[in-house]
């Protein structure tokens, strides 16, 4: 891949935009071909413009094995982008009464009292903490993989992650600055639990799935019925593909990062997100005030610290962190995103509240090293062309 990857996409979406080109259609020629160009196996592209699909693409094979198409109806693995799903739940508990962001988090989980903290208590590390990566916990769930093909995917149990508490430490004061971090994440996850009662995932799909109608929407391991859409995953390194791991469990992790869906599902999602108009109940309730008031969801928009990486790592992207979403706030132009990377998948979503506009990509192909960091930062790149 050349050294000036992003330079020269953007410099044709410029150069068709000149054309008087739909720059939305030019987009996705370009995503299949430079994803083509970086050895990925299969990918999906979407732009939504006032709730409507302004540009769509499908290109590749989910299983090559199978010689399995990709299509709209291919099931990825989001990754990290659960991470706005729980922050979602967050909220509607705290909307119920029945939390507040302000509450400790050993208030729910005492178990963390046995974390070691240099700067202070536990109990001043707070929800609001977690939902804004400043709890001062560190950034990977389990520190002592060896990759082993033995070994389970994630952790599979609560009392595996207690177990390592006295052996963890709070790295910095808690609320001073930014710091990634997936256990802050699970933790969340956790105390959703214990305040509604429920499983994680019973949680957000009667509560954030179903409601959006994201009726193929899972966690972990895939349902039968929908095993023949699942797409399996990638790597390539030094020019040698090999495979991720099919339909991994991401086990006490999946609030992290546990969310399957086709990207069908993923548009009504993104539509809760821009606020798309959408018809009243009988009652005359919007039916998405009934999963969480707009004034709450943008209440997560709003920038609480300083972040100089997105959720991918990706430098120059995002300036600041609001309520677990990223916000590149400059010159006028107010974008909000997160993004998803695990077992070979990489995905990204973006969004313009105030345009009603948002743009996603998902690939099954992790593609290393330089290579791999010019397709993603070039497809990022040339997708903020629709914003403008």
């Amino acid at each position: 891949m050349k050294i000036f990857f992003a330079a020269a996409i953007i410099l044709s979406f410029m150069t068709s935009s000149i054309a008087q080109m739909d720059p939305s259609k030019k987009l996705a020629e370009e995503f299949v071909r430079r994803s083509k160009e970086a050895g990925v196996v299969g990918g999906s592209l979407l732009v939504l413009k006032g709730g409507r699909l302004s540009a769509e693409s499908h290109f590749g094979l989910a299983n090559i094995g199978k010689d399995q198409q990709i299509d709209s109806d291919t099931i990825y693995h989001w990754a990290s982008n659960t991470k706005p799903f729980t922050g979602i739940a967050i909220m509607q508990l705290r909307d119920r009464g029945l939390l507040r962001l302000d509450d400790p988090a050993t208030k729910y989980l005492p178990e963390l009292r046995k974390i070691y903290n240099p700067f202070g208590s536990m109990d001043e590390i707070t929800i609001r903490h977690l939902l804004t990566h400043s709890g001062g916990f560190r950034g990977g769930t389990w520190p002592w993989r060896n990759n082993k093909s033995w070994e389970p995917f994630e952790p599979t149990e609560w009392s595996q992650l207690v177990a390592m508490f006295p052996f963890t430490e709070v790295l910095f004061e808690p609320g001073t600055k930014f710091s990634y971090s997936n256990p802050g994440i699970i933790y969340l996850g956790r105390i959703i639990e214990e305040v509604s009662g429920e499983p994680y995932e019973a949680y957000i799909d009667k509560n954030i799935l179903r409601p959006l109608g994201m009726h193929r929407s899972y966690f972990d391991t895939t349902p039968t019925h929908l095993m023949r859409h699942r797409s399996h995953s990638y790597y390539i390194r030094d020019g040698i593909r090999t495979e991720g791991r099919f339909d991994a469990d991401t086990g006490i992790t999946v609030s992290n990062s546990g969310l399957n869906a086709p990207v069908s599902d993923m548009v009504k999602y993104l539509n809760f997100l821009t606020g798309v108009a959408e018809p009243a109940s009988p009652e005359g309730v919007r039916n998405y005030d009934l999963i969480l008031r707009r004034s709450s969801l943008e209440e997560m928009f709003q920038p609480r610290l300083s972040a100089a990486t997105d959720a991918n790592g990706n430098v120059g992207f995002t300036t600041d962190i609001g309520l677990i979403f990223f916000i590149d706030d400059r010159n006028g132009r107010k974008l909000i995103g997160h993004g998803g990377d695990q077992n070979g998948f990489i995905s990204y979503i973006e969004f313009q509240p105030i345009a009603k506009t948002a743009t996603l990509f998902v690939l099954n192909t992790n593609v290393g090293g330089k290579p791999g960091s010019d397709l993603i930062l070039g497809l990022r790149h040339s997708l903020r062309i629709v914003f403008d």
